[in-house]
């Protein structure tokens, strides 16, 4: 009966995180993964083949949908001098970063994750601020940015902790390599094919659609990403996320098509995900003082490593709207997880961090939402005086 009831679990949190989400006003996700450390405490969630493999399939999902909000034509259009602002706020984040790690001694992996960004949550904030706010744009630009950062170091570290320092890990880095180039040169042939003959595009993905075949084209595209991630070696989230990408930048005709991918992945795949890294959390460790502590520890990190490099933006959003970007950029819930995962499966950190970084993962997006709330409150309030 293990099967019936995980599946009748997950119904079950499938169905009511929603309603529990706005009434407790916390993230669907992070409620998600509160639900999944429940069910797992109570017996309800064990760790059986199908649930992880149905986890990790909705993680690739996950980054598929994140590709899908990077639109590279947006970079052309950005100002030179706030590029070249994006560009010295990543490098901040990531050198402050290494500065504080090596100066507590700590675990050096936490040099990728404290610096790690990600659109997911980004876009969340769009609901309630709207698309007129100059720091949410801002920060879904270099949010952007910071995840493409991301997902590479993602695939360096994912290959480093599969195979080591050795022979097996500079191959991994070569097919990379030669991926990332091919990927380039297919990117400007297609850039020209579409430039010259747009109804290519259209042809493909026809905007009266009863065959779904925009749908269609968008999962082959990312079943075929995934098997040849598989065939090379190289980190499997890195091909999902190039897929999105690949999607978002060719077919921007198909403005609905991202709601259709998403309304998919949020509604079944994607929660799977986030239940089942509840899952593999002990709650017993929340009694851990030392989990405790460094659980603290990590969020307090990511929130000032952001402070301190957003300073670079001062002058064109001034302090409020300078500290909301911080805040609203301190969510990286997905990809902390996910880096998280990858290290402790592969048995390169302990339980203890591994259960550290999904406790101050769910913390940082409840500090920074609830941040953001309080200084536009603040400053609505001062701006009715």
């Amino acid at each position: 009966m293990t099967e019936v009831t995980i599946i009748f679990t997950i119904s079950a949190i499938l169905f009511a995180s929603p309603f529990l989400s706005r009434y407790m006003r916390i993230p669907t996700p992070a409620l998600e993964i509160i639900l999944g450390m429940l069910a797992a405490y109570f017996g309800f969630l064990t760790d059986i083949y199908l649930f992880e493999l149905t986890a990790h399939v909705g993680f690739f999902y996950l980054m598929f949908m994140a590709g899908t909000e990077v639109n590279l034509k947006m970079f052309t259009t950005l100002d030179k001098s706030l590029f070249k602002k994006a560009i010295l706020y990543l490098m901040l984040l990531y050198i402050i970063s290494a500065i504080f790690v090596v100066y507590l001694d700590v675990e050096k992996i936490l040099i990728i994750i404290i610096p790690t960004l990600s659109v997911g949550l980004i876009l969340a904030l769009y609901k309630d601020y709207g698309k007129n706010a100059p720091w949410l744009n801002l920060s879904m630009i270099v949010g952007s940015m910071g995840e493409l950062v991301s997902i590479s170091l993602l695939t360096f570290v994912g290959a480093s902790l599969e195979f080591g320092i050795g022979f097996e890990l500079y191959k991994a880095i070569i097919y990379l390599v030669f991926f990332v180039g091919g990927i380039v040169i297919i990117f400007k042939f297609l850039r020209v094919l579409f430039w010259w003959y747009p109804e290519i595009k259209t042809y493909l993905m026809p905007h009266l659609d009863k065959e779904e075949q925009d749908l269609r084209l968008s999962m082959g595209i990312f079943s075929l990403m995934i098997g040849l991630m598989i065939w090379l070696q190289i980190e499997i989230a890195f091909g999902a996320f190039i897929a999105g990408i690949f999607i978002a930048t060719f077919f921007e005709h198909k403005a609905d098509l991202p709601h259709k991918i998403s309304s998919f992945g949020f509604g079944f795949l994607v929660p799977i995900f986030f239940i089942y890294i509840g899952s593999t959390f002990n709650l017993f460790t929340l009694g851990d003082f030392e989990v405790i502590k460094t659980a603290l520890s990590i969020t307090t990190l990511m929130i000032v490593t952001r402070v301190f490099s957003s300073l670079v933006f001062i002058r064109y959003l001034g302090r409020v709207d300078t500290f909301r970007f911080a805040l609203s950029q301190s969510m990286p819930l997905t990809l902390t997880i996910a880096v998280a995962t990858i290290a402790y499966e592969s048995h390169s950190i302990e339980h203890h961090l591994y259960s550290a970084l999904i406790l101050a993962s769910l913390m940082e997006v409840i500090i920074a939402m609830l941040g953001i709330k309080i200084i536009t409150f603040s400053k609505n309030k001062s701006t009715l005086k």
